[in-house]
């Protein structure tokens, strides 16, 4: 048996927290897994996990062999990745962290999409609402919304986006005046806390200086949609990624305030680590979702 074949085994178990998870997850037995990860021990010289009945946990030594062979394991199928580029065969699997606010909008239908036109490559998408480390956490690549800052990361702008600060005509007759952004700071918000800066809102000068509205309201949800839905009821003005609120503003249910002074340095990037040449899974991925929202608007 190779030595690859070992350190799959292992990484495998590491990475399901187990052995039996880890074969309900590769198809293999776990007496089968158990006798790679011995063998790669006894190649070793070295225990690499501890093993009880109830426990499951690495060793140093483990955690040491762990970190590197994962990265050789990624180079080796990065490689494969390439050579079945040329061959039109993208197999493999790709580990994608997306924020929920994504997956769950009509957009997210870019990696529906994406996945249809690859049935051979394996996507493993994580939605959720927080900035994940991409090489701690063992991803390929990740989809961000946001005003992109300097992350060591590597970056491609996929589209632009803005937000939009929404609210129903009924509520913006019921509270005038409302002739300039600091009027804001005496309205009821519904906050969403995903957004960094949840506690106020940065508007822009046409002169290009900067100010601060403070948002205080009846309600604070760490969803953009459930934001959305509170604006749409009337009990506040919401601040909504435009692919969000997109149509609901177009059909005159929400009306935009103050367009002119809303910061528009926000996209959508696709991030992913530093490496020699990048992954051909991942290259492929990030064109795709390009031309996707190219065609889509």
């Amino acid at each position: 048996m190779d030595t690859l074949t070992r350190i799959r085994a292992f990484i495998d178990v590491v990475e399901a927290e187990g052995f039996s998870a880890a074969a309900r997850k590769t198809g293999r037995s776990k007496a089968l897994l158990s006798k790679y990860v011995r063998e790669l021990e006894d190649e070793l010289g070295a225990l690499l996990l501890n093993r009880t009945t109830r426990q499951f946990s690495m060793t140093e030594a483990g955690h040491t062999y762990f970190r590197t062979a994962s990265d050789i394991l990624k180079e080796i199928d990065n490689l494969a990745d390439l050579v079945r580029e040329n061959n039109q065969q993208l197999k493999g699997r790709l580990r994608i962290s997306v924020p929920r606010t994504f997956v769950d909008a009509d957009v997210g239908q870019s990696l529906i999409d994406f996945a249809k036109e690859n049935p051979n490559l394996s996507l493993e998408i994580a939605a959720e609402d927080r900035f994940v480390d991409l090489i701690e956490e063992g991803f390929d690549v990740a989809v961000r919304v946001t005003k992109l800052e300097d992350s060591g990361m590597i970056a491609r702008k996929i589209s632009d986006f803005r937000v939009h600060i929404c609210a129903t005509q009924e509520f913006i007759d019921n509270h005038q005046p409302l002739d300039h952004p600091t009027d804001l700071a005496r309205v009821p918000f519904i906050v969403d806390t995903n957004n960094r800066s949840q506690n106020s809102i940065k508007f822009y000068n046409p002169d290009g200086t900067t100010f601060n509205v403070a948002m205080n309201g009846p309600m604070e949800v760490n969803s953009p949609h459930a934001t959305l839905r509170g604006a749409l009821s009337g009990i506040g003005v919401a601040v909504v990624p435009d692919f969000i609120a997109r149509k609901s503003i177009e059909s005159g249910e929400l009306l935009t305030l103050f367009n002119d002074y809303v910061p528009t340095d926000r996209g959508i990037y696709a991030v992913y680590p530093h490496r020699r040449y990048l992954p051909a899974k991942v290259r492929i991925f990030v064109d795709y979702l390009h031309n996707w929202f190219r065609k889509n608007g």
